[in-house]
């Protein structure tokens, strides 16, 4: 699919991922078109999937989330009905904020965020009783030195 986009479209795709927010008119301006035909590609964008979504970002720690930490998950059984089981509880659960199925030894990582320390030790707790679950380590988060979108998109000029 990527082959398909040209560079305006590219240059679409990286202003959006840099502000979501960013009104039509501006995003036409900064990639050399008027309003219209940038709505055009944007919608096309959104349409191919692509563009799957809007978030707006927020300071986790100032509303109230003092613990980010990351837990690696070794399921006892990798069959699909039993990752399936644990997925579908983990979709259900705020204190999990992103979940990815991995290759190799660790089945699960998740990355999730807890009010305090007592929090994060009921969610351990919790994510160790769960049916299956063999094992978990657990990682907590000093500080983040880098968070970037997924895509990393580059323009050429």
């Amino acid at each position: 699919m990527r082959d398909r986009l040209d560079a305006i479209d590219m240059k679409i795709l990286a202003e959006l991922q840099s502000d979501g927010s960013i009104t039509n008119v501006e995003l036409a301006r900064r990639v050399g078109l008027s309003a219209p035909p940038c709505l055009r590609r944007v919608r096309a964008l959104e349409e191919a999937g692509i563009i799957k979504g809007y978030r707006t970002l927020l300071d986790p720690k100032l509303l109230g989330f003092e613990v980010v930490c990351f837990a690696m998950v070794q399921l006892s059984s990798q069959s699909q009905t039993d990752l399936n089981a644990f997925m579908g509880r983990v979709a259900d659960w705020p204190t999990v904020r992103e979940c990815w199925v991995l290759s190799g030894d660790i089945d699960f990582i998740l990355k999730c965020v807890a009010t305090n320390m007592a929090a994060f030790q009921q969610f351990v707790g919790e994510l160790t009783a769960l049916p299956n679950v063999r094992n978990v380590r657990t990682a907590l988060s000093l500080d983040v030195s880098k968070d970037e979108p997924l895509a990393p998109i580059t323009v050429e000029h």
